[in-house]
């Protein structure tokens, strides 16, 4: 292990949320929620004024309204937050060659690798400029470890949380985690801390006390052993710039069982060239197919199918797809299917393709297909997912805070606007249409939405301003170091 704290772990505060309140002024300082609002939707993120009413990542979205009825409740926008994740990950190339992204919001750095740090000292500043620049850029907050390795750097930006700066000086390790759970160890789930707590160990002081060979005992050799260093503070893994991507998957969780055989086979079909367009998309191809079927029990079954060699046909991919589908009984209902490719490789076995070609080429001379008769599609309503972004031709760019009814309500407001107004359409109002997202940060503050006609309809927005947060400090941790935090903006 290293000498000095240089290598830091970056991650976003609460990003989705985040970016939300960053986005929609009328939320700011407000409980938001953003997941998957059908039955059965879970969280994705709460705002950290969510979470005092018990709301946490993972939790079923139900529950969640349980808790915290009065909270916006809003469809994740991935486009955005993939922008703002490019930025914030552009932010941290600058500072190293060696920065190894975990999710779109949180990422390892070595900052040693480009000399951008060498000491204490100068890793704090570091931390300390990356957090402003983040700021600057994005107008969203970041935590920051610093440490000696990566197991420590994690721990130090959960414990920085929210916004600020947290460093664990080398030599300190032991003292910062002897009295921390076990559960603070990375691989230690609640079934993993469950079994250790029978044992009597709740703590990582506990767990170095207990020892190796007993470790190995009750979790096996390979957990016990990793464990056990974790334990003692050793982690010398290196930050890896680049991992090696094992496969590409896609999979849909239906609000309502899907019985109908048909429609399972449809719906797998279609995760199929889904699952094929993310694969070309990343330059890939795969050899084995891999069909997840969880049913209406709970209950979860895999299948897969190896062939003779990679491929990024979707025609392959669908036919292989759907002969794993015929092995399994879909009769009592179906709540979740995923289809995924994995043995990747970076060219195709041009022999598939002719298979699948020809294969379909037979189809089409055996049978001449009928004439197509015309009828008349009954009108599909349009769909105005809660939180997305919309413009109309008269008010501008606004937001959707909810629909239903043959109705989409609309509050029009930018980022840089004050809280907007909010305004009643039908769902097949001409003048309204989706949106992309506006960048969270402008160089020059846009004009508030709507204020070209002030005097139409009735103001239902917050008569306040936008609502700002308190500085965030975070007490001096047990390295004996503080962390330092900058002050939120106004």
């Amino acid at each position: 292990m290293r000498k000095a704290p240089t290598i830091m772990h970056l991650d976003m505060d609460a990003f989705y949320a985040s970016a939300e309140q960053a986005s929609k002024p009328s939320l700011r300082g407000k409980a938001v929620v953003v997941g998957g609002l059908g039955p059965r939707g879970v969280v994705a993120t709460a705002s950290y004024e969510a979470r005092v009413f018990g709301v946490r990542s993972a939790m079923p979205m139900a529950q969640a309204r349980r808790l915290a009825p009065n909270a916006a409740y809003l469809v994740p926008r991935f486009a955005l937050y993939r922008s703002v994740s490019e930025q914030v990950m552009g932010l941290l190339h600058a500072l190293s060659p060696l920065v190894e992204p975990l999710s779109l919001d949180e990422a390892f750095v070595d900052l040693e690798a480009a000399g951008a740090a060498w000491d204490r000292d100068s890793a704090r500043r570091v931390g300390e400029r990356l957090r402003v620049e983040i700021r600057a850029v994005t107008g969203l907050t970041g935590s920051v470890g610093l440490a000696a390795s990566k197991m420590l750097a994690k721990i130090a930006s959960e414990e920085a949380k929210p916004d600020g700066l947290v460093m664990v000086e080398p030599g300190t390790e032991r003292a910062l985690l002897g009295p921390m759970p076990v559960r603070t160890l990375p691989g230690v789930g609640p079934a993993t801390g469950d079994h250790l707590r029978r044992a009597g160990i709740t703590s990582v002081d506990e767990l170095a006390e207990a020892g190796e060979d007993e470790l190995v005992r009750l979790l096996g050799k390979a957990h016990g052993h990793g464990l056990y260093a974790m334990a003692l503070a050793l982690d010398d893994r290196p930050v890896v710039a680049e991992r090696e991507t094992k496969s590409v998957s896609v999979e849909d969780t239906y609000d309502v069982d899907i019985h109908d055989r048909v429609r399972v086979a449809t719906e797998v079909r279609r995760l199929a060239d889904r699952c094929v367009g993310r694969l070309r998309g990343a330059g890939l191809s795969g050899r084995t197919i891999v069909l997840k079927v969880r049913r209406y029990d709970f209950s979860t079954l895999t299948r897969s199918e190896t062939l003779r060699g990679p491929t990024d046909d979707p025609a392959v991919v669908r036919e292989a797809a759907g002969r794993l589908l015929d092995s399994v009984d879909t009769t009592g209902g179906v709540r979740l299917l995923g289809v995924g490719v994995s043995g990747l490789a970076d060219y195709t076995q041009e022999d598939l393709f002719a298979q699948a070609a020809g294969e379909r080429a037979v189809l089409e001379t055996e049978e001449e297909p009928e004439a197509p008769v015309a009828r008349e599609e009954p009108a599909q309503e349009r769909r105005w997912p809660s939180g997305h972004d919309v413009r109309h031709s008269v008010f501008g760019h606004g937001w959707v805070q909810g629909s239903g009814l043959g109705r989409v309500t609309v509050r029009f407001e930018t980022p840089g606007s004050p809280p907007g107004r909010v305004r009643t359409f039908r769902t097949d109002d001409p003048e309204l249409e989706p949106a992309e997202p506006l960048p969270l940060v402008s160089a020059v503050p846009l004009p508030p939405s709507g204020s070209r006609d002030p005097d139409e309809g009735e103001d239902e927005g917050d008569a306040g301003g936008q609502a700002s947060s308190a500085p965030a400090i975070f007490p001096k941790s047990r390295s004996g170091k503080e962390g330092g935090a900058a002050p939120s903006s106004p």
